[in-house]
This record gives C-alpha cells, sequence and structure tokens, in this order.
C-alpha cells in the first residue's frame, strides 16, 4: 500500500511540474469538443400522426395480433409503405434542406402507435426543417396510400395530428456537455503524455539529487526573482527583499563558506586574496536563466545584512545571458537610491577591483555554455558555488561543469538551488562517510623471558 501511494505521490508532482502541458492539451480537447458541437449540432424531432381507416380486415388481424402477442400484419405493412421508395422520392421536393433520398430514408422513423395510427418521425438540425420534412413524408404517404394502386383502397387515410413543434437536447446545452467532455479527455491524454515524458527526463528536480549528482551539499535552495531586461535587473539591486526563511538560509550558506561574523565586525573572514575578502564564484548555465539571478540576490542580501560586498560580472562566453543584468550593473543607481551604500556593483571585470573596492565579500557571476561549458581565463580563484533551479539540468550537465571548474583550478564546494519544488523535502546534504576504525598494530615484545614447560 505504502508503494502506491507513493507512485501516487509522485504521479501527482509530475503532473504539477507539466501544469502547461495538462492545460494545453486540455484546452484543445475542449475547442475540439466545442467545433465537434458545431459542426454536427443535436438533431431535433417532430412527429406526425397518421390514422388509417379501420377496415374489418384490419380489425380482424389488428384482433388476432393482440391475442398472439405478435405484430399486426396490417400495420406493419403501411409502415413498410411510409418508408418506401415511390413515397420518399414524392416528398424530396418539400423536404428541408434539400437532400438524396438515402439521407431522407436516413432521416426518417415511422413506428406504429396503435392499430390504426402511425407516427412519421423526422430529424433536423433546426426545428423548421425537422417538421417541414415529417409533414412532407405524411403528405406523401397519404397520396400514395389514397391512390387507387394503394393496398388499402377502400377509405382513405389522414393526418390526425400535423408536425407543429420539434423536441431534442438545447443546442446549447448539448455544446457544453460535449466542450467539457473534450476537456476532460484532453486533461487526461495530458496526464498521460507527462507522465511518459517524464520517465525520459533526465533532470533532477529534488535536492537530494542534485546534491548527489557531484557529491557537494547545497547550501541554500530560495525562490529567486525572474528579470527579463535590464529595468528588472535594476529593480532587484535597489528593492529585493528576500523573505525571512530565504534570508535565513542565505546567512546560514555565508558562514558555511567561511564568514565566521556574519555582521562583518567582529569574525575574520577565510582569507582568499591579499586584502583577506572572501571571493565567490557564483557559476550557472546558459541555459539555466532562473539560477543566474542567485548571485546578485546573494551580494544583495549580505549587504543589507552589513557586509561590505562587491557584486561583479564576469566576462562570459555567452554574452546575451547577462546583456541585460551587466546593462543594469552599468547604468549609475538612481536618485535617491534604495541599494546599500556597502554594495558595489562592477560590469566589466577589471584585475584591480581588490585595490579599488577592499571589501568582505566579493560575489562574481560567471555564465557558462551548458553544451561546451569552458571556464573564462579571467576566472578568479576563491571558493566557487554552482547555481542550479529545480528541473534545469541533468546530472550529466552538472557534472560537466564542475569538472571544468576544477580544471581550472575552481573546486566546487557547494550548490544554490534556485525555485525548489515546493513538494520537494529533502535537504540535500551530502552524508560524510565515516572513517573506518583502524586497529592496532601488533607490537613486538624485547627483553621478556618466555618458559616453555
Amino acid at each position: 500500500m505504502s508503494e502506491k501511494a507513493l507512485n501516487l505521490r509522485e504521479s501527482v508532482r509530475i503532473v504539477r511540474r507539466r501544469t502547461r502541458l495538462v492545460s494545453a492539451v486540455a484546452v484543445v480537447g475542449l475547442l475540439a469538443g466545442g467545433a465537434y458541437s458545431t459542426l454536427r449540432p443535436p438533431l431535433l424531432t417532430s412527429t406526425t400522426l397518421i390514422v388509417l381507416p379501420q377496415t374489418a380486415q384490419a380489425a380482424n388481424n389488428a384482433a388476432a395480433a393482440n391475442s398472439s402477442g405478435g405484430s399486426d400484419t396490417y400495420m406493419a405493412t403501411q409502415a413498410v409503405i411510409a418508408r418506401s421508395t415511390p413515397v420518399l422520392s414524392a416528398a424530396l421536393s418539400s423536404a428541408r434542406p434539400a437532400m438524396s433520398l438515402d439521407a431522407l430514408r436516413a432521416d426518417i422513423q415511422v413506428n406504429i402507435l396503435t392499430g390504426y395510427i402511425l407516427s412519421i418521425n423526422a430529424h433536423g438540425k433546426l426545428a423548421a426543417d425537422a417538421e417541414a420534412t415529417a409533414n412532407a413524408v405524411a403528405k406523401s404517404y397519404i397520396a400514395y396510400a389514397n391512390s387507387p394502386s394503394s393496398p388499402i383502397p377502400q377509405a382513405s387515410a389522414r393526418i390526425l395530428q400535423p408536425a407543429a413543434s420539434a423536441s431534442g437536447q438545447n443546442r446549447w446545452v448539448a455544446l457544453t456537455i460535449i466542450a467539457l467532455i473534450g476537456a476532460l479527455a484532453g486533461a487526461l491524454i495530458g496526464v498521460i503524455a507527462a507522465l511518459a515524458i517524464s520517465r525520459k527526463d533526465q533532470r533532477l528536480w529534488k535536492r537530494d539529487e542534485i546534491a548527489s549528482s557531484i557529491g557537494v551539499p547545497v547550501l541554500a535552495s530560495l525562490s529567486v526573482r525572474h528579470p527579463r531586461d535590464a529595468a528588472d535587473w535594476m529593480d532587484l539591486l535597489e528593492g529585493y527583499e528576500p523573505a525571512a526563511r530565504d534570508a535565513w538560509r542565505m546567512r546560514q550558506a555565508l558562514q558555511h563558506l567561511g564568514l565566521a561574523d556574519i555582521s562583518g565586525s567582529n569574525g575574520t573572514p577565510s582569507k582568499d586574496n591579499e586584502n583577506g575578502s572572501l571571493l565567490l564564484s557564483v557559476l550557472s548555465v546558459s541555459s539555466d536563466p532562473r539560477a543566474i539571478a542567485l548571485g546578485p540576490q546573494l551580494a544583495v542580501t549580505a549587504a543589507f545584512m552589513g557586509i561590505p560586498t562587491t557584486l561583479i560580472i564576469g566576462p562570459q562566453d555567452d554574452i546575451s545571458a547577462t546583456a541585460a543584468l551587466r546593462t543594469a550593473c552599468a547604468m549609475p543607481p538612481p536618485q535617491p537610491s534604495k541599494r546599500p551604500g556597502n554594495l558595489q556593483v562592477i560590469a566589466d571585470y577589471d584585475a584591480n577591483f581588490d585595490d579599488r573596492f577592499p571589501t568582505a565579500l566579493t560575489v562574481y557571476v560567471a555564465v557558462v555554455d551548458d553544451r561546451t561549458p569552458q571556464m573564462t581565463q579571467t576566472m578568479r580563484a576563491g571558493i566557487t558555488i554552482l547555481g542550479v533551479s529545480a528541473g534545469a539540468a541533468t546530472a550529466d550537465q552538472i557534472a560537466q561543469v564542475a569538472v571544468n571548474a576544477a580544471a581550472h583550478g575552481s573546486r566546487v564546494a557547494g550548490i544554490l538551488v534556485a525555485d525548489p519544488e515546493p513538494a520537494d523535502h529533502t535537504t540535500g546534504l551530502v552524508p560524510q562517510l565515516a572513517r573506518p576504525t583502524q586497529r592496532p598494530l601488533p607490537m613486538r615484545l624485547s627483553g621478556s623471558t618466555t618458559e616453555i614447560r
């Protein structure tokens, strides 16, 4: 039971991840159902009643049919005559809309109500068409039955009740029902497609999966903004205020990376360069635009915490990935500015930035191509953390970036996860393997006497 419940919860998570796919297929089903109902609306039915003469032979046939429980051959013959080719051919000119003989025969039903009454039912998209067709067939049958060649020449058939109204399902009600059925069918197809696609999807969604891909712990996971242009990036630098939970997670991440005193007043940060500041490179891939905001948000948060911080946008292999961010960093802050006074922003890399801006924390934003992740030659040494969005990269992509960073002397010390799944309850902490206990080596004894008996 637990295994089934777990599979059900996982399926629900997959469907939530691909809500757009399921919604798109459901909308297609809704439109398809509406189009089908519009092209083939529900048919309306109109009925004309015909009374036949009560001859002695017909009465005997009806009495025999009632006593034996069988059918009245006389009325059955009249029903066949009403649907015969001569009767329907004569009614084609008055039937609505214009149709062929086979189509008219398909739209006409003749039923035996009593031993002397026939009902002629006609179907049509419009009530007027169904009424006209039913009356046309009834008149054609009466004309044929009252002719000299009729099998009942003794008396005349007549219309008991002409078709004056049509019954059937309301057109708009039918349109709504069929459209909803189409939407439900589309949603079901979308769910099946989402589950099928997820079986081949190698992207990592959970924190534990991301951490296990390279054996590096997740330092923090937080929601990020999604700036689209320079104005949005400028708004992030000016007015970003993390939630209390995100601020606490970034505070702990900075403490883990070497800022012993988060306030920057009493502690001594780890020395990554000559002036003793902590150089932190936030590395992400160009195919993951959400992760690019991790570095700027971390820098702004650290500055609000009282840490003198410098944000640097380094040279990128893919210039378009950080073009808007670089433009926002190159623009002077507006007046009045909400940006922390201890935050310095550098749009272009400068080898002498440490001398010009001696801060306790330097956040270096680097973006590489996910296909060929090559580190730039100006990539500074220090602590490197990898920025990854949930569901944005595979284990191979993360490992390839980590290997290339290590080849350039930058070891990945931790991972920041952007926009984690709400249903992800994993921590992303890689368990540390305990060292095996060493047994004491045997010691050689010397200077002792041994007595053998």
